[in-house]
C-alpha cells in the first residue's frame, strides 16, 4: 500500500505545492488502492476514466507557475446524489441507471475549478433513503473495519472510501444524518453545514427542506479545507445564504493550536438517556466529555423536551417532500422507460417504469408521503409534523442561550451486521435519532471520532451541534477535541483499523 494514500488531504496538498509529489502520482496511488480493495468494500459505483488526465493538467499548470487552489491536485470522491457531466449520476437507483447530466452540481463545479481531481461516484442508499447503504440498487457497501458490517447510510460509499484510504476527501449529503452517521461507524469526520450554507443545486433532491451537502474526511482540517471550496452563495439555489463565511480551515487550525476548550460550555441533553444507546457508545461519549472537561470545558445539562419527537416528525416531513420530488421520475423526460405492452398509455408506462425502477424503501416512503399529503390527512400528519419541527427549533434556540455547543453520541450503536435490520424499517429509522433534529432545525453538526467501543472494537463518534451560521465554531471545537484525542491515542483512530488486503478479507 502506497504511503501517499495514508496522508491527509492537507499533507498531500503541502507536498503537491512543494513539488515533492505530482498530482498524477497521488491520483494513481488512489486509483491503485481502489483497484486493490474496492471489490471487497464496494464504495464506488463508477471510477472516472479521466482522473489521470485531470491530474496531469493540474501538474502542467503548477509547473507553468499558475496560482492554484489550496487543494489543487488532491483526489476527491463524489456521492452519486451529485450530478456530473462526465460520469453517470444514478442516486443509487435503477431508474437513473447510466444517466449523464447536462451540467455539474455546483459543489462539483467548484471542486473542479479549485483543481480537485474527481476519482469517481460513490455508492449510496437509493435516493438517499436509508441508514446503512443496503438499499442501493447496485448492492451494499461494506465497512472497512469489518466487511460483514454496514458503513452507515445513506452516504456509506463516501465514508467507506475515505476510511479505506481509497480517497482522502469525499462529498456527501445529509438529510437526517447521512454524513454524520456514516462518519460515526467508519471512524471518519463528517460535517452537515448550516442549511443554505452549501449549494444544493445539482443534488438530486430527497427532501428539499432537509437536504444539505457537506464534506467527509479523515481530519477536521481536511473537512474545513473542502468546505471552503464548496461553500458560499449560489444564485442557482433559492435557499442559498448570501452570508460572508469565514475560512473553516483557519477555524480548524485555531482549534488545533489554541485553548478553545477552556471555558467552553458544552450542553448535554437531559432527555437523552443512556438506556437507548449501546454501552460502548455511551462510555466513549462520557470519556470524550471528561477529556473536554479536563481541558477546561464546562459540561452543562440542558433540556430539549421535543427532541424525542424528532424521528416521528422527520418521517412525515421527509416522505411528503420525497413523494413530491420523486414525481419527476415519470419515464417521459429522462431515465428508465418500461413499456409493458404494445398499446401502453403514458399511465401504463409510468406505472411499469416506477415499479421496475424504484426499490422497496423508495416505494415505502413515496406511499407514506403521498398518504400524509392527501386530503383529510394533511393537517393531521404533515401539518402536525411541521409544528413539532418548530418546537424543536425553539428547543435549540433556548439551549444556545445557555451553552456554546450541544454534544450527543453521533448514533446509538456501532456498525451493525449487514442484513441485521434491513427487514425492520423502524429500527433502521431510529439510527438517526441524534442527528435528525439538526436537519429539522437547519443548524450545523459535526461528527468526530471519539474512540472504539469496548465490546466490539468498532468506531464511535461524538456529535457537536451549534447555532445556525456558526459552522466555524464546530470546526474549532471539533479540531480541539480531535487534537486531544489523537494525543491520548498516540495517533489517528484509523491507524488502529484493519487494513484490507488485495486478496480480500482483512489482515
Amino acid at each position: 500500500m502506497s504511503d501517499l494514500i495514508r496522508l491527509s488531504a492537507a499533507a498531500l496538498a503541502d507536498k503537491l505545492t512543494a513539488g515533492e509529489i505530482s498530482s498524477v502520482e497521488a491520483t494513481q496511488a488512489h486509483l491503485d488502492r481502489i483497484a486493490e480493495v474496492d471489490g471487497d468494500v464496494h464504495a464506488f459505483l463508477h471510477v472516472s476514466d479521466h482522473a489521470l488526465d485531470v491530474a496531469g493538467d493540474i501538474d502542467r499548470r503548477r509547473a507553468a507557475g499558475e496560482t492554484l487552489g489550496a487543494l489543487a491536485g488532491v483526489p476527491l470522491a463524489i456521492k452519486d446524489v451529485l450530478v456530473t457531466t462526465d460520469m453517470p449520476s444514478t442516486s443509487g437507483s435503477k431508474i437513473l441507471e447510466g444517466y449523464l447530466s447536462p451540467f455539474d452540481a455546483t459543489v462539483v463545479a467548484r471542486s473542479r475549478a479549485a483543481g480537485l481531481v474527481p476519482l469517481g461516484k460513490t455508492n449510496m442508499d437509493e435516493f438517499a433513503m436509508g441508514s446503512s447503504t443496503e438499499h442501493s440498487a447496485y448492492g451494499p457497501t461494506h465497512n472497512p473495519w469489518d466487511l460483514d458490517r454496514i458503513p452507515g447510510g445513506s452516504g456509506g460509499g463516501s465514508a467507506a472510501a475515505v476510511a479505506a484510504f481509497e480517497a482522502p476527501l469525499a462529498l456527501g449529503s445529509d438529510t437526517g444524518g447521512s454524513i454524520r452517521q456514516p462518519a460515526h461507524v467508519t471512524g471518519t469526520v463528517g460535517i452537515k453545514p448550516t442549511y443554505g450554507g452549501v449549494s444544493r443545486y445539482g443534488a438530486i433532491a430527497l427532501a428539499s427542506s432537509l437536504d444539505q451537502v457537506g464534506p467527509v474526511t479523515r481530519t477536521v482540517l481536511d473537512a474545513g479545507l473542502l468546505h471552503d471550496v464548496i461553500g458560499g452563495y449560489d444564485p442557482n439555489d433559492s435557499t442559498s445564504l448570501a452570508d460572508a463565511w469565514p475560512s473553516f480551515a483557519e477555524a480548524a487550525r485555531e482549534g488545533a493550536r489554541g485553548d478553545v476548550l477552556k471555558g467552553l460550555k458544552v450542553g448535554v441533553i437531559a432527555e437523552l438517556p443512556d438506556s437507548g444507546f449501546q454501552a460502548g457508545v455511551s462510555a466513549s461519549f462520557r470519556e470524550a466529555l471528561a477529556l473536554m472537561e479536563a481541558h477546561g470545558a464546562e459540561i452543562v445539562e440542558i433540556s430539549a423536551p421535543h427532541f424525542e419527537y424528532g424521528v416521528a416528525a422527520y418521517y412525515l416531513v421527509l416522505p411528503a417532500e420525497a413523494s413530491s420530488n420523486l414525481a419527476k421520475f415519470d419515464s417521459v423526460r429522462f431515465g428508465l422507460r418500461v413499456t409493458p405492452h404494445a398499446n401502453s398509455t403514458v399511465e401504463d408506462v409510468m406505472a411499469a417504469t416506477r415499479e421496475a425502477g424504484f426499490g422497496d424503501e423508495v416505494k415505502r416512503r413515496i406511499i407514506l408521503g403521498t398518504y400524509a399529503l392527501s386530503a383529510g390527512y394533511y393537517d393531521a400528519y404533515y401539518g402536525s409534523a411541521q409544528k413539532v419541527r418548530t418546537l424543536i427549533q425553539r428547543d435549540f434556540d433556548a439551549a444556545f442561550t445557555q451553552v456554546d455547543v450541544i454534544a450527543t453520541p453521533s448514533a446509538p450503536t456501532t456498525a451493525f451486521k449487514l442484513g441485521e435490520k434491513i427487514d425492520d424499517p423502524l429500527q433502521m429509522y431510529l439510527n438517526d435519532v441524534t442527528t435528525i433534529p439538526a436537519n429539522l432545525a437547519g443548524v450545523p453538526g459535526i461528527s468526530v471520532p471519539s474512540g472504539l467501543a469496548a465490546e466490539d472494537g468498532l468506531p464511535v463518534g461524538i456529535q457537536f451541534l451549534a447555532p445556525a451560521r456558526e459552522d466555524a465554531r464546530l470546526y474549532r471545537v471539533g479540531a480541539a477535541l480531535e487534537a486531544a484525542l489523537v494525543d491520548s491515542w498516540g495517533g489517528p483512530l484509523l491507524d488502529r483499523a484493519p487494513v484490507l488486503s488485495a486478496k480480500g478479507g482483512v489482515r
